[in-house]
C-alpha cells in the first residue's frame, strides 16, 4: 500500500525546503505601475485569493505601483490608493470592491452585472458550500448569472461528507442519479437522460461508449471541485444531453504552500493514506506546482468481493509574463478489485429475493482491472483588463480488463424456489483513448450606455477504441446455493463452448463545433443571453463476431455523419433586488442516431427543446446561494421499431423518427453559511418522465431508475465552543421509487442518513468519524434493476475515521 510514499517524499521536502522562509499572511509583490483592473487581478493571482470586479467601477482607473513584503489586502488597498473606491472582505474571506463614500445608483444590484472574472473560483480553503463561481459555462460567472440550473459540489462538501469518487457525489447532489449499470462505472442521469460526455476542466470528451455495459468511473483525489448544470447543454458540448453537464476542475498549485496527509480506517478493513501538496517553486511565485498521492483499500461488505487503488497526479502552473500562463498536469489511477457484476436477479413476479446483504453472486477468482492516464494542457492569454484568450487539451487513454462471472435466469426471473439461474463466464479487454480540444475568446466592450460580453470559441473531440470480449453461457443453479469455485475459463475455453462467442469491435467517434454566446445589458438590471453553436459529427463502429471455433464473421460496419446542426440558446437574467434575480432560458439539443429506416439510411437525430425559468439568490454577501427552477424538456425524432416494414435492415427490423418523450419538473437548492458556523446543502428535485408517442409505451413513465421525488441534504455545525474545536454534521439523501427495466415492478424508495463528528485536536491536527446509513437502512440502489439481474444492496452502516495533518509554514 505504501509504495507510491518513496516517490512523494522528494517533492514534499523540495516544496518544504523552498517555501520555509514563506509565511502564509504575507507576499513579495512587485508590480509595476497600471490599470486597477489588471493590478488587483494580479494581486488575486498572486496570493491566491477571489476578487470580484465590476468593470463600470475600475475601468479608466489607475493603480501606483505595489511594491514589498505584505498581505494580500494591504497590496490591494495599496492599490486602491486615491482611486476612490474601497476593499469589502466577506466573511468567506473573498474580496469585492465598492465605493468609498455611499453610492445609490443601480450598479448596487450588481451581481448579475457583466463582471470582470471572479479570477480564482476554486472552492479550496474557501471553507464554504457556496460556491462564487464556476468556469462550466467559458469564461468565469457566479451562479447567478447563469439562466440554468447550476450546483458546484466543493472540496469544503467533499472532505466533509467523506465522499471520494463521482458516483457518491452526484448521487448527493440535486436531481442527479448516479446509477450502478450492468458494468463496475456509473452511468449518470439527470431529468431522465444520460450524461455521457464529461468535461474536464471545460474541455468534454465521451466517457461511457463501451462496447460492453458502462466501465466508466472517476475518482475525486484530483480535483478541486465539480461543477453540475441541469438541463440541455448542447451550446457547451454539441451532442449534448438533455440532461445538462458534468465539468471537473482539477486542483492548481497555489501561491502558498500547503501540505497534507490524510489517513484514512473505516469498515471492512478500508484503509487509506492521501499526500497533498502544492505551492511555489521558485522565489517570485511564477512556477506553483502541485503533487497527490493516493492509495487506498478495502473488503467489503459483500463476501469475497474487495479493491484496491493508486493514484498520483501532477501539476505545474507557470506564469511566462504578466498575461500569459501556461498549466500542465498528468494524472494515473490504477483500480483493482474482485467484483460482483450484474448483481442479483428477481422473481418472475418483479419481486426482490430476499438474501443477505452479503451474498457474492461471482466466483473467487473474478478479478477487474482498470487503468487510465489523463494528460492536461492549458494555456490562458490575457490581452488586457477586457480580453481573455484560453486553450485547453486533454488526452485520456484507458484500459478495463476483467475475468468475471456472473448470473441470471434462463428465462424472465428467478422460478419461486430459486431455480432458473444459469452462470455466465466473460472475459472482457477494452481499450480506449478520448482526446479533447477547447479554444476560447471572451471579451468585454462597451457601446454607449450597454455593456457587452462576447464568447467565441470551438471544441473537438475524439473517441477511438479496441474492444474485446469473450462469453459463454450454461451450468444451471439456484440463487440459495451458488457455486464461487467452477473452473477459471480461458479465452480458448470460452471459445470451445456450444454457446462460446467472442467479439471485436471499434469506435471512431469524432465531434468537432462552434460556438459563440453574447451577454449584453439593454438595462442595469436586465442581461440577455443568446448564442448558436454549429456542430459536426461522424460516427463509425465495425465488428467482428467469433461464434465458438468457427471463421470471425465481418458484421456490416455502422456508420454516420451529420453537418452543420445547429443549437441555439437564448436566456436573460433580470435583476429584482441586489440579491434575487429571475432567468427564464430556452436551448435546443441535437442526438445522433445509429438506428437505420428503410432503404438502410440512418435516421434524422433526436431534437429537443429545452424551456427553464426560475428564481436565483446570492445572499448574506455571497455566502449563501439559492435557486428555484421550473423546467420542461420535449424531444423527438426518437428511434422506433418499424414493424410494418418486415426485416428489411441487415436482417432486422428497421426504425422510424417517430417516438416523443417529455421530461417536467421543479428543483429547489440552497448551499452556503445560512447561519454563523452552519454550513448547508439542501436540494429538492420533482420531476416526471413520459412517452408522449411510441407505439408500445405511450403514456407510460420513459426514465425508469428517475425517482418522482428527490431529496438530498447535508449541514455541518461548528460548535462555538471550546475555540470551535468541535463541529459535527448530520444529513440525508431520499427518494421515492424507480420502476424496473421491464416497467412491470417497482424498485421502492429509501432515506439514509449519514451523520460526521470532528475535533480540531491542535492547529494542525483534525480528527473526524464519519457514520454512513446511520440507521442500518436495507434498501436496492436503483439503477439498472432487471429481472435476470443488476439488483444490488445500498451499503450497510459504516464508518470511517480520518485523521488530517496539514503543517503551518
Amino acid at each position: 500500500m505504501l509504495n507510491l510514499w518513496p516517490r512523494a517524499l522528494p517533492l514534499v521536502v523540495a516544496l518544504t525546503s523552498l517555501n520555509a522562509h514563506a509565511q502564509v499572511q504575507t507576499l513579495a509583490f512587485d508590480l509595476p505601475p497600471a490599470s486597477l483592473a489588471t493590478t488587483l487581478n494580479r494581486i488575486a493571482s498572486q496570493s491566491g485569493y477571489i476578487i470580484a470586479l465590476e468593470p463600470q467601477r475600475v475601468r479608466g482607473k489607475q493603480a501606483p505601483a505595489v511594491v514589498g513584503q505584505m498581505s494580500a489586502e494591504q497590496a490591494m488597498q495599496a492599490a486602491l490608493a486615491g482611486s476612490g473606491l474601497q476593499l469589502r472582505l466577506t466573511s468567506s474571506g473573498h474580496f469585492s470592491v465598492a465605493p468609498a463614500t455611499p453610492e445609490t445608483d443601480v450598479l448596487e444590484l450588481g451581481s448579475t452585472s457583466i463582471t470582470d472574472n471572479y479570477l480564482d473560483a476554486t472552492s479550496e480553503g474557501s471553507g464554504s458550500y457556496a460556491a462564487r463561481a464556476v468556469t462550466l459555462g467559458k469564461g468565469t460567472h457566479s451562479l447567478k448569472e447563469i439562466p440554468q440550473s447550476v450546483t458546484v459540489i466543493t472540496r469544503k462538501q467533499l472532505d466533509d461528507q467523506g465522499i471520494t469518487d463521482l458516483q457518491d457525489a452526484l448521487n448527493h447532489t440535486t436531481g442527479i442519479v448516479g446509477a450502478q449499470g450492468i458494468g463496475p462505472g456509473v452511468v449518470v442521469t439527470s431529468r431522465g437522460f444520460q450524461i455521457d460526455d464529461w468535461q474536464y476542466d471545460g474541455v468534454p470528451i465521451p466517457r461511457n461508449t463501451y462496447s460492453l455495459g458502462n466501465w466508466a468511473t472517476q475518482d475525486l483525489v484530483f480535483f478541486d471541485r465539480v461543477e453540475v448544470l441541469r438541463g440541455a447543454s448542447g451550446l457547451l458540448q454539441g451532442t449534448g444531453s438533455p440532461g445538462g453537464a458534468i465539468n471537473l476542475v482539477r486542483k492548481r498549485g497555489q501561491a502558498t504552500p500547503t501540505v497534507t496527509v490524510t489517513g484514512k480506517a473505516g469498515s471492512w478493513d478500508h484503509y487509506g493514506l492521501q499526500l497533498d501538496a502544492g505551492g511555489p517553486l521558485t522565489a517570485d511565485g511564477r512556477v506553483r506546482g502541485r503533487f497527490v498521492a493516493d492509495e487506498d483499500q478495502s473488503d467489503s461488505f459483500i463476501d469475497y468481493q474487495w479493491s484496491k487503488s493508486h493514484s498520483l497526479y501532477g501539476a505545474l502552473d507557470i506564469d511566462l509574463n504578466d498575461a500569459t500562463t501556461v498549466g500542465a498536469g498528468i494524472s494515473y489511477n490504477r483500480q483493482q478489485s474482485r467484483p460482483m457484476l450484474r448483481g442479483i436477479p428477481r422473481y418472475a413476479t418483479g419481486e426482490p429475493v430476499d438474501l443477505p446483504r452479503s451474498t457474492f453472486t461471482g466466483a473467487r477468482w473474478n478479478r477487474a482491472q482498470t487503468d487510465v492516464t489523463t494528460y492536461y494542457l492549458d494555456l490562458e492569454h490575457r490581452f488586457d483588463d477586457d480580453w481573455t484568450f484560453k486553450a485547453a487539451a486533454l488526452r485520456m487513454g484507458e484500459t478495463n480488463t476483467s475475468t468475471h462471472q456472473r448470473t441470471q435466469t434462463v428465462l424472465e426471473g428467478l422460478e419461486p424456489d430459486g431455480s432458473g439461474l444459469e452462470y455466465a463466464d466473460w472475459i472482457t479487454d477494452f481499450h480506449s483513448t478520448k482526446l479533447g480540444l477547447d479554444m476560447n475568446l471572451v471579451g468585454h466592450f462597451d457601446t454607449g450606455p450597454l455593456a457587452h460580453e462576447v464568447t467565441l470559441g470551438g471544441n473537438y473531440s475524439k473517441l477511438t477504441t479496441d474492444d474485446g470480449y469473450w462469453r459463454t453461457f450454461g451450468g444451471n443453479d439456484n440463487i440459495f446455493d451458488i457455486d464461487h469455485d467452477r473452473p477459471e475459463p480461458s479465452r480458448d475455453s470460452l471459445l470451445a463452448t456450444p454457446f462460446g462467442r467472442s467479439e471485436r469491435s471499434a469506435y471512431d467517434i469524432r465531434q468537432k463545433g462552434l460556438y459563440g454566446a453574447w451577454r449584453v445589458k439593454p438595462t442595469d438590471r436586465l442581461t440577455l443571453i443568446l448564442g448558436s453553436r454549429v456542430s459536426w459529427f461522424d460516427y463509425s463502429y465495425a465488428t467482428t463476431t467469433y461464434r465458438g471455433l468457427n471463421p470471425g464473421q465481418v458484421n456490416p460496419t455502422s456508420h454516420m455523419t451529420e453537418t452543420g446542426e445547429v443549437t441555439p440558446y437564448a436566456g436573460f437574467v433580470y435583476d429584482l433586488t441586489r440579491e434575487w434575480a429571475w432567468y427564464a432560458s430556452y436551448t435546443d439539443v441535437f442526438v445522433p442516431q445509429t438506428e437505420r429506416a428503410l432503404g438502410n439510411a440512418p435516421l434524422k437525430p433526436v431534437i429537443g427543446s429545452n424551456y427553464e425559468t426560475g428564481l436565483k439568490g446570492e445572499l448574506l454577501d455571497g455566502r449563501v446561494n439559492a435557486s428555484l427552477a421550473l423546467f420542461r424538456y420535449d424531444q423527438e425524432n426518437r428511434a422506433v421499431t418499424d414493424v410494418a416494414s418486415g426485416f428489411a435492415c441487415d436482417g432486422g427490423y428497421c426504425s422510424t423518427a417517430a417516438g416523443k418523450v417529455r421530461s417536467q419538473g421543479i428543483e429547489a437548492e440552497i448551499s452556503g453559511e445560512v447561519l454563523s458556523g452552519l454550513q448547508l446543502f439542501a436540494g429538492y428535485t420533482y420531476n416526471t418522465t413520459k412517452f408522449l408517442d411510441d407505439p408500445d409505451n405511450e403514456g407510460r413513465v420513459f426514465s425508469q431508475w428517475t425517482p418522482k421525488h428527490m431529496l438530498r441534504a447535508w449541514a455541518d455545525y461548528t460548535l462555538p465552543l471550546d475555540s470551535q474545536r468541535w463541529s459535527t454534521g448530520l444529513g440525508f439523501t431520499s427518494q421515492s421509487h424507480t420502476l424496473g427495466y421491464e416497467r412491470t415492478y417497482t424498485v421502492p424508495g429509501y432515506t439514509v442518513w449519514s451523520a460526521r463528528l470532528a475535533y480540531q485536536l491542535t492547529p494542525e491536527v483534525n480528527l473526524a468519524v464519519n457514520a454512513n446509513n446511520l440507521f442500518d437502512k436495507k434498501y436496492w440502489v436503483a439503477g439498472f434493476n432487471q429481472l435476470n439481474g443488476s439488483n444490488n444492496y445500498g451499503e450497510p452502516r459504516n464508518f470511517m475515521l480520518t485523521v488530517k495533518y496539514t503543517p503551518e509554514f
